[in-house]
């Protein structure tokens, strides 16, 4: 009988040379970690971009990645792509670390093949996410790829199949993060459309279904990529892209200060933070709101910083359908989404896209337990041909439905005007809101109370034909109807609204609700709901 190992603790490392065995393995694993060479790296670094594996690396903890399936490669024998015997097949699988919490992250590597993918790359995607929604743990994309590839014929559109399926069945379970650093074309580009987040990076990130040569062929239009799908159109028009940063390095950061705002997966809440900014903080610069013409433009951010701990907000979809702002705060160390209207832009109305924008907020925030602060000054829905062929309807109702599916705790406060049926969609008492509070400053009505006396009193108002004393009278009733339809103690009195609370009290009244409401859902117990893409 051999005797293979000695005392385990006279361990030291071997003199002897390694294994014949251990010797291929190394090397193989060397050349894979290569990936295509020093020349389509430079090519890569020329372009102004990192490499897959700079990209972990600066994303990551130091040291915590741990790769899976590095030496996977394509069974495809046609056009010579077996031959080139590319390890990896165009992308990097594994699992890391960020600020200590556990990720799936799998980069694509533009200097293999383009980082196109086949079924052996779409295959290592897929799989991945089975692990990370069975561990639940939150999955972030790498994409920087030229999109299918070809050569691999129908089977690399099945692998486009077996990511979306994936991203699917992970929605509203695990956090789901695409950052997009280079081109995502085609099919590809819909994998990132069904998670939650979309990063994107100024010069070198463009989504399209179909790029500028395509769009000139099909309609004789000319564009160029940034125009097409470049991140200012997708941030700004399209909502594709929740997030812009100038490089890569600030994307990252952007990513890792988002993942400190949510939940490993469904089935936990965000966590506690200490802060040093005192729960009953006053806030008495928020006065000035009862001083403010309901018609006169302010931006909402203000409110939102002096309501958050130590100031900070982080806002998403910052550049698309300002009329509405969404985004995280901390109130008492606890995680609270922000939905609000910005009287700023479009003075707060209610349109299309922002109904949008809110609708899929506030889902994302129900599906992973994180409880939903909303600041109401409205006029309304916005008014006009455009919007109401725009299926103004169809996407409001979106913002009705999400309101009301949310069990998560939810504190609403009226600043200003709350007018008609934005009113109810803003998180009203009627729509499941736990705690809602107005300013002495508020005004709750069916509309404006000038546009209500023009119709209830147009025979009086006719009837008078010296302009000033018109003037004076409509002044008259507009007042009488504030006071007795829009006054926020009218809306007290039925119980539309809980308190009228000081502005000077506002943080302190806010937190003390989100504290009373911490226990009022447990995760384990809610049923699971998908955030489809809306």
């Amino acid at each position: 009988m051999i005797e293979l190992f000695e005392d385990p603790r006279l361990d030291k490392p071997s003199n002897d040379p390694a294994p014949a065995s251990l010797v291929k393995f190394r090397q193989i694993s060397q050349d894979a970690q290569k990936g295509a060479g020093e020349a389509k790296i430079k090519a890569q670094h020329e372009k102004g971009k990192m490499t897959a594996r700079e990209r972990i690396s600066y994303l990551l903890d130091k040291d915590s990645f741990f790769e899976i399936q590095s030496l996977m490669e394509s069974s495809c024998t046609d056009f010579g792509i077996k031959d080139k015997h590319i390890k990896g097949d165009g992308v990097i699988t594994g699992f890391g670390r960020i600020n200590g919490r556990e990720v799936a992250l799998f980069a694509q590597d533009f200097t293999q093949l383009g980082g196109s993918l086949g079924l052996a790359h779409a295959r290592k995607i897929a799989d991945l996410m089975d692990r990370a929604i069975e561990a639940k743990i939150p999955v972030i994309g790498l994409f920087d790829s030229g999109g299918a590839r070809i050569q691999e014929g129908v089977d690399s559109l099945n692998g486009f199949g077996e990511i979306f399926y994936r991203n699917v069945k992970a929605s509203g379970v695990i956090p789901q993060i695409s950052v997009i650093l280079g081109p995502c074309a085609g099919g590809a580009a819909y994998s990132p459309a069904l998670t939650d987040f979309i990063f994107m990076v100024e010069g070198i990130s463009h989504m399209f279904i179909t790029g500028p040569g395509a769009v000139k062929a099909a309609t004789g239009e000319e564009v160029d990529f940034d125009s097409l799908g470049g991140s200012k159109p997708h941030s700004e028009k399209s909502g594709v892209c929740q997030f812009v940063a100038k490089s890569e390095q600030d994307c990252f950061r952007q990513v890792r200060e988002l993942l400190s705002f949510l939940p490993q997966n469904c089935e936990e809440t965000p966590a506690l933070d200490t802060t040093s900014d005192l729960a009953n903080r006053p806030t008495p610069v928020l006065e000035r709101i009862c001083e403010m013409d309901p018609k006169k433009a302010f931006r909402i951010h203000h409110v939102i910083w002096r309501l958050a701990d130590d100031y900070a907000f982080f806002e998403i979809h910052q550049n698309f359908a300002k009329n509405v702002v969404t985004g995280f705060i901390r109130l008492g160390g606890q995680v609270v989404g922000v939905v609000a209207n910005n009287p700023a832009h479009l003075g707060g109305a209610l349109d299309c896209d922002a109904s949008d924008k809110a609708a899929r907020f506030i889902r994302f925030l129900n599906a992973f337990n994180i409880p939903l602060l909303t600041l109401v000054d409205t006029g309304g829905y916005l008014p006009g041909v455009q919007q109401e062929h725009g299926g103004i309807i169809r996407h409001g109702a979106k913002l009705l439905y999400a309101y009301s599916e949310a069990s998560i705790p939810k504190v609403t406060l009226v600043l200003r005007k709350a007018y008609g049926g934005a009113y109810i969609a803003m998180g009203s008492k009627f729509l499941g809101g736990d705690f809602n509070f107005a300013f002495p400053s508020a005004e709750i009505a069916v509309m404006g109370p000038r546009g209500a006396v023009e119709i209830l009193y147009s025979r009086d108002l006719k009837a008078q034909t010296d302009p000033a004393k018109k003037e004076e009278l409509k002044m008259k009733m507009t007042q009488e109807y504030s006071d007795k339809f829009a006054s926020p103690y009218q809306a007290a009195t039925n119980g539309s609204i809980n308190e009228i609370i000081e502005p000077a009290e506002a943080r302190a009244k806010i937190v003390r609700a989100f504290q009373v409401l911490r226990t009022k859902r447990d995760p384990k117990r809610n049923p699971h709901k998908g955030n489809i893409p809306l």
